[in-house]
C-alpha cells in the first residue's frame, strides 16, 4: 500500500493506494465518528464489491446501510440524489453517520453532494472503483449533479475523510472505462509534468494491459499531482482550474450529446485536442506537439475529435461553463507540453476555428477509412 496525504490542515486526509484494500476495514475505522455508515453504490458496482465491503465492516461491529443507485451519467440528477436522502431519512441516519461512496465518478460526486447537504453536512469516504475516479474525481472534494443546461453546475466543495483506492477493482473495469480514465492520467502530464507525459508515451500499452507496476505508479503520480494542487488551491481560485484542461470543450460535448452518450474521459480527450489546436493557433504549440498528444490519446483508445455539432453549438454550450467570469470565457491552454495556463486571450473566431479544424480532421479520417475498405 502506498499512502499520500492531501494537506489541508485539520481537514487533511490520506489517500491509500493498493490491492486488496476493500478487505482492510481497519483503514476505515479511525475515520468514523460513530459505528454507523451508509454505503452508496450503483447497480453495476454493487454486485461486485458491496457485500465484500459491508461484510468486513460488520465484522468490526459497524452498522451498515446500503443504498444502490441506477448506473450512469444520465442518472446524475436531483431525482437520483433524492434516493440517497430518502434512504438516509428512512433509516434515521444521524449526523455522526459516515457516508461511503463505493463506485466511479458519478457515485462519488453524488455521494459527496448528499453528504455535504444531509443535515447540513456529514462525513464521507471515497472508495473509487474506476481509474478515472482513482486518479481524479475522488480526490479534492468536488461534488455535484448535472443540470440539463450544464454539467456539474449544482454542487459543493466537501472534502472526504479518506480516499481508499483498491487498484484490484480495475480488473473488472470495461476497456472503454479504462481508456476514459487514462484521459485524466494523460492530463497531468500535459498540464504540469512533461516527464510524466513522455513516460506515458512509453508505457501506455502496459497501462492498458493493467500491468501492476506501471498502473500503480501512474495512479500514485496522478494522485500526488492532484493532492499538491488541491492543497494549494482548494476552491479553484487559481492553479486548480488548470485541472480543467479539455473540460470546457468536453462538458459541451457531454451536455450537447446527452449525458452518458460520451464517457467523461472520452469527452475530455476530444476537448483537449480542441484546446491543443487552439494553443497551436496562438503560437504556443507546434504541429508536432499537437500530433504527439493525438497519438497518445489514440493509443489509449480515446477519440481525438468531438461530435460534429458545429462551432456555434459548441460556443452556445460553453457560454454556460463555470469558468465564465465577468461574461468572458476563460480557457485552459498549453504553452508547451507540461505547461498549462488559464487565459481569456483567444478571440471567439479562433475558438470556432479550432473546433472546426478538429471536426474537419475527424471527417478526413473517416473518409480515408471508408475509402480503404474493410
Amino acid at each position: 500500500m502506498r499512502t499520500l496525504n492531501v494537506e489541508l490542515g485539520e481537514r487533511g486526509y490520506p489517500i491509500h493506494i493498493g490491492r486488496g484494500l476493500l478487505d482492510r476495514p481497519g483503514l476505515i475505522l479511525p475515520k468514523l465518528r460513530a459505528r454507523r455508515v451508509a454505503v452508496v453504490t450503483n447497480e453495476i458496482v454493487g454486485p461486485l464489491y458491496l457485500e465484500r465491503l459491508c461484510a468486513g465492516l460488520r465484522r468490526e461491529n459497524i452498522d451498515v446501510t446500503s443504498i444502490v443507485l441506477p448506473d450512469g451519467e444520465a442518472h446524475k440528477d436531483w431525482r437520483t440524489l433524492n434516493l440517497i436522502f430518502d434512504a438516509l431519512l428512512r433509516e434515521r441516519c444521524e449526523r455522526a453517520t459516515t457516508l461511503i461512496a463505493l463506485g466511479g465518478g458519478v457515485v462519488g460526486d453524488m455521494g459527496g453532494f448528499a453528504a455535504a447537504s444531509y443535515q447540513r453536512g456529514i462525513d464521507f469516504i471515497q472508495i473509487p472503483t474506476t481509474l478515472l475516479a482513482q486518479v481524479d474525481s475522488s480526490v479534492g472534494g468536488k461534488t455535484a449533479i448535472n443540470h440539463p443546461l450544464g454539467k456539474n453546475m449544482i454542487g459543493a466543495f466537501h472534502q472526504p475523510r479518506l480516499v481508499l483506492a483498491d487498484t484490484g477493482t480495475l480488473s473488472t473495469l470495461p476497456a472503454r472505462e479504462l481508456s476514459a480514465g487514462l484521459a485524466e492520467v494523460i492530463k497531468y502530464g500535459l498540464i504540469r509534468d512533461a516527464g510524466f507525459f513522455a513516460w506515458l508515451e512509453r508505457e501506455i500499452d502496459a497501462l492498458r494491459a493493467l500491468e501492476p507496476e506501471a498502473l500503480d505508479w501512474a495512479i500514485e503520480r496522478s494522485c500526488r499531482h492532484k493532492a499538491e494542487i488541491v492543497a494549494a488551491d482548494e476552491t479553484e481560485r487559481g492553479e486548480r482550474a488548470l485541472l480543467n484542461l479539455g473540460h470546457t470543450f468536453g462538458h459541451a460535448i457531454e451536455t450537447g450529446q446527452g449525458y452518458g452518450q460520451w464517457l467523461h474521459g472520452e469527452a475530455v480527450a476530444a476537448g483537449t485536442m480542441m484546446a491543443a489546436e487552439l494553443s497551436r493557433r496562438l503560437g504556443w504549440l507546434d504541429e508536432e506537439d499537437v500530433a504527439r498528444i493525438g497519438r497518445l490519446f489514440e493509443r489509449a483508445g480515446l477519440p481525438v475529435a468531438g461530435p460534429a455539432m458545429g462551432a456555434p453549438r459548441y460556443l452556445e454550450l460553453m457560454a454556460r461553463d463555470k469558468k465564465v467570469e465577468a461574461g468572458k470565457l476563460r480557457f485552459v491552454l498549453l504553452r508547451g507540453l507540461g505547461r498549462a495556463v488559464m487565459t481569456s486571450e483567444p478571440a471567439m473566431d479562433d475558438v470556432a476555428a479550432a473546433i472546426e479544424a478538429r471536426e474537419a480532421s475527424q471527417a478526413r479520417k473517416a473518409m480515408c477509412a471508408a475509402m480503404s475498405g474493410p
